[in-house]
């Protein structure tokens, strides 16, 4: 007897339909899988064996055969433990035909029956919704990442046993509702605040600066100085997730296997910062069935880099293009998939090996030769895609001592929030563009209009202090945020002035 189930399985960050056929013949007891199965998906044959016994079921005696379409399309995981099961159970008239069109299923199944959760789940109810499936069944670990998708009924099961009654009629099973209204209501308080930040007001305003349009931040200073503390309360002051930038970064965490249990979207932007011992694979996304790295995990959100040049060169090298790009494409025999990583990345390096040089109060130990091998494990292009470079100095006693308060998170992010509607109203029509630093040369001109004071600091600028073409579009990206966060059209001088400041390394003020 012939029986068909479908399912689905990830490709990238989309999801696509599987047809599950399953034959149930006579021969010597087998079961085969064909349809490019990886080796977990073969191994499902004896999970599901054993589950259907442990389940109360009496398993087929024969030969039988299981087809996974598209054919031609590699199968990874456990996910289809489950619809495998199912149609097994079909072709034994278990279950009747008509209830297998209307729903789709995943789940890895445990020896005893029970159903497990699996990575992907909400890309996949995308697909299943688009296939036009009624319902999902799912472990009750992924409903409500599954349950978010609207006009698809979600059906969460405990094992095979509940799966099957459910859909013989015997048992109905509640679908699983996710109110995203009070999903996106979870308060914006964070651990780290930058109330706790004594001093270093450049720092705290270019911080806010890169925050308000999306700009790259390089913190440089010698030890102790906050350069850490800073970077990790950048995340506290973006303003909250749309709910389409939400779907986006879930659907990420979802594939890399990273998403909570219970957890229905991701609803604080990410902050990712990985340790600079991290290979390019990590950080871009690699294997053999390529996965999402560190810089698709920080997608919306931000990457920290402490410590820069203790990274491998190789490894900041490839961040080249997804800085410029937004995404980044891997190319395996198996497959090329692409991944989004539109992120806002904050780096933190010393001056120098020792860390201590230009320091008011240490001695440098380096020699010259080496300060300047310290700076060049940094290439030049990769500095021009980084914005604003600030210089994060020793922190005064009188800061530290002082019960003066600076500005918190939250009067931080309400300027932010605002800035970034003036941005959203701007790019209505640009639905590639979402805030300053995502412009290009035709939306500079276009978006930036100078006073003639303004482009008179800019000519002095870039012919004294010798400016890349990169950097020169990105002075004005720059100055465009800080007039947005003062509320003006036009780019004034002193605006100007401002965005000028944050190119330490290029005006080589520490040689």
């Amino acid at each position: 007897m012939l029986a068909k189930v479908y399912s689905g399985a990830v490709y990238g960050v989309d999801a696509y339909p599987v047809e599950i056929e399953v034959n149930a013949g006579h021969g010597d007891p087998s079961i085969i899988i064909v349809g490019l199965p990886d080796a977990a998906v073969k191994e499902s044959k004896d999970r599901v064996h054993t589950a259907i016994s442990n389940s109360g079921f009496r398993p087929h005696i024969g030969r039988t055969t299981i087809n996974l379409a598209p054919a031609d399309v590699k199968k990874e995981g456990p996910c289809f433990d489950l619809p495998i099961a199912i149609g097994i159970l079909a072709t034994q008239d278990h279950l009747p035909p008509e209830k297998l069109i209307e729903f789709a299923m995943i789940g890895e199944l445990a020896l005893s029956g029970e159903v497990r959760r699996v990575k992907g789940v909400l890309p996949i109810a995308l697909a299943m919704r688009k296939a036009g499936r009624r319902g999902l069944l799912v472990p009750v670990d992924n409903a409500e990442e599954a349950a978010v998708v609207k006009g698809l009924e979600v059906y969460p099961v405990q094992n095979l046993r509940e799966a099957a009654d459910f859909l013989a009629g015997k048992t109905p099973i509640t679908p699983y509702h996710v109110d995203l209204d009070q999903t996106f209501a979870v308060p914006m308080d964070y651990e780290d605040d930058f109330i706790d930040v004594k001093g270093q007001e450049t720092a705290k305003r270019a911080a806010e600066i890169a925050a308000t349009g999306g700009h790259n931040l390089l913190l440089i200073g010698s030890p102790g100085t906050g350069k850490s503390m800073i970077a990790k309360r950048i995340a506290s002051i973006l303003p909250p997730m749309t709910i389409e930038e939400a779907l986006e970064t879930t659907k990420i965490h979802s594939i890399a296997g990273v998403l909570s249990s219970h957890q229905a979207l991701i609803v604080r932007r990410p902050f990712r910062a990985p340790h600079h011992t991290i290979s390019d694979a990590g950080l871009l996304g690699g294997g053999t069935h390529p996965m999402p790295g560190e810089v698709s995990l920080a997608h919306r959100g931000v990457l920290f880099l402490d410590e820069l040049p203790e990274f491998h060169r190789n490894v900041l090298e490839v961040m080249r293009q997804p800085l410029e790009d937004g995404h980044v494409t891997i190319s395996r025999a198996a497959a090329t998939v692409t991944f989004p990583c539109h992120f806002m990345l904050v780096a933190a390096m010393n001056p120098c090996s020792c860390g201590y040089y230009g320091d008011a109060k240490r001695e440098c130990r380096c020699k010259p030769n080496q300060i300047q091998n310290y700076r060049n494990k940094i290439s030049g292009p990769l500095l021009d895609r980084i914005d604003l470079h600030v210089e994060v100095p020793t922190i005064r006693y009188q800061d530290l001592s002082g019960i003066t308060p600076g500005d918190s998170s939250s009067a931080i992010r309400a300027r932010v929030i605002a800035a970034r509607q003036i941005q959203r109203d701007r790019f209505k029509s640009l639905r590639r563009i979402h805030n300053n630093a995502g412009m290009k040369s035709k939306e500079i001109q276009r978006f930036c209009p100078l006073s003639t004071e303004a482009q008179d600091v800019l000519k002095m600028a870039i012919n004294e202090l010798n400016f890349s073409a990169r950097a020169y579009d990105r002075i004005i990206k720059v100055a465009r945020t800080i007039a947005d966060l003062d509320n003006q059209e036009h780019i004034q001088p002193h605006q100007m002035s401002e965005a000028i400041q944050y190119r330490t390394l290029d005006r080589q003020l520490w040689v």
